[in-house]
């Protein structure tokens, strides 16, 4: 009777928490929309900041949404040319060993914890010492080295819950370690990399705090690695500074286009993810 009783309030307290959650991210969505729909127009897609656009003038913010395909495409293409042969190492040469795995992972979740303002900082700091100037590339650095311990953890996760019978029928087959994980663990947790690939992705695009003083800011869209590059948080940031209301109110339709954008990449990888594991089957 007891644990009926424990089984019935946990269930309540979980379906509870799941709702409040749901309620919240509802809210939030609600609030951005209501007061992002109204102020977003083709002009805010296709065009760049004019003159006095931070006081309410023509333009839009082609400039950010440009630039924030850059950085976080360029980032997540880095992070994870980095972070999946790195997941795959820890989960086929180092799976019999437990405390070096451990500890790996232990430092991973510590550098995951740090906030991305100290990875900026780090990445100002880093530029000064080599002597870069705020630019595209130096955005990019810096949001991978914060999104690589994302991209490992969470590769390292899905790359756990394939069978280790697998691993060890593809080596008693002559296989090398090499080919088993690229050819065979990869493959069996493709669907989840690229939900890993995803989280990556979109903790890049939605990050300021890192790029503040890496990616600088411009209104022009950037042409090559060395010059500085726009981002959407950043422009959010920009125009709700401002004393303009209208400029406050395109501040959330670039928040409804940094959803939007999300949302669409999510769509699409999903697709192609369920597209392959059927495929494989």
């Amino acid at each position: 009777m007891i644990k009926k009783i424990e089984e019935i309030f946990f269930r309540s307290l979980m379906l509870i928490s799941n709702l409040l959650i749901l309620f919240v991210l509802a809210l939030i969505l609600f609030s951005i929309f209501k007061k992002g729909l109204g102020a977003l127009s083709w002009e805010m897609l296709s065009q760049r900041p004019h003159g006095g656009y931070y006081y309410g003038k023509e333009g839009g913010v082609l400039n950010a949404i440009v630039g924030s395909l850059y950085l976080s495409f360029g980032a997540t293409l880095l992070a994870t040319i980095i972070g999946v042969p790195v997941a795959l190492f820890m989960n086929v040469y180092l799976v019999k060993q437990k405390r070096i795995l451990n500890f790996i992972r232990f430092l991973l979740d510590l550098i995951w914890g740090v906030p991305s303002i100290v990875y900026g900082a780090f990445g100002f700091t880093l530029m000064i010492f080599l002597g870069i100037k705020t630019s595209l590339l130096a955005g990019i650095i810096t949001v991978t080295l914060f999104i690589l311990p994302i991209m490992i953890r969470a590769c390292d996760e899905i790359l756990k819950t394939s069978p280790l019978g697998l691993l060890e029928a593809s080596l008693s087959l002559g296989s090398t370690k090499t080919e088993t994980s690229f050819r065979v663990i990869l493959m069996q947790s493709f669907s989840g990399i690229v939900t890993a690939i995803l989280l990556s992705f979109g903790r890049a695009i939605g990050d300021a705090a890192s790029v503040l003083f890496t990616a600088g800011y411009t209104d022009s869209i950037p042409t090559s690695l060395s010059e500085p590059a726009a981002t959407l948080p950043l422009s959010i940031f920009f125009q709700l500074s401002s004393p303009v209301p209208e400029v406050q109110n395109r501040a959330y339709a670039s928040a409804v286009i940094l959803i939007v954008i999300i949302l669409v990449i999510s769509l699409l990888s999903r697709a192609l993810s369920k597209k392959y594991h059927k495929n494989r089957i």
